[in-house]
């Protein structure tokens, strides 16, 4: 359930800025803008929230989801009937950039509601290694031969 209203959430605020980028500042039709959105929440969601986000940090995974963004914005307006709405690249590089925004906070959303570690199965992150050294009594081992010296 929790995966759900996440997929939800995401599906409707990209839809409200798409709309507003796409549709409203370059002149896309707001059924290829549906669809776009539909496509780009569900393979953002697998990828960038499901699989990159748990292995990796915020950062990463924003910047990760930039980049299948970009390039699924433009690969779907490209295959669109009249493809240039004014700028295809201006186009796909701003509703990139707006997107990234928005998963910035989304992938906080997700880590803190829907990715959430119980006690036994805490994610580890790079860069957060504990390390554990041991310790014994003795500085220098004992060889035979001083064995038999001290009994």
């Amino acid at each position: 359930m929790k995966h759900v209203r996440a997929l939800c959430l995401k599906f409707i605020v990209s839809l409200v800025l798409l709309y507003v980028v796409l549709t409203l500042f370059f002149g896309v039709p707001f059924g290829e803008m549906f669809v776009l959105t539909l496509f780009l929440g569900v393979i953002s969601y697998l990828i960038g929230d499901l699989l990159l986000l748990p292995r990796t940090n915020n950062t990463t995974a924003t910047m990760g989801d930039f980049g299948l963004s970009l390039v699924l914005i433009w690969a779907i307006l490209a295959m669109q009937n009249n493809p240039p709405y004014g700028s295809l690249a201006a186009a796909s590089i701003v509703s990139a950039i707006g997107v990234t925004v928005f998963e910035y906070f989304f992938h906080r959303y997700m880590e803190a509601n829907v990715l959430g570690e119980t006690e036994n199965e805490k994610r580890e992150k790079p860069g957060s290694l504990q390390y554990q050294s041991e310790a014994s009594e003795e500085l220098y081992p004992v060889t035979p031969s001083k064995k038999q010296d001290e009994d």
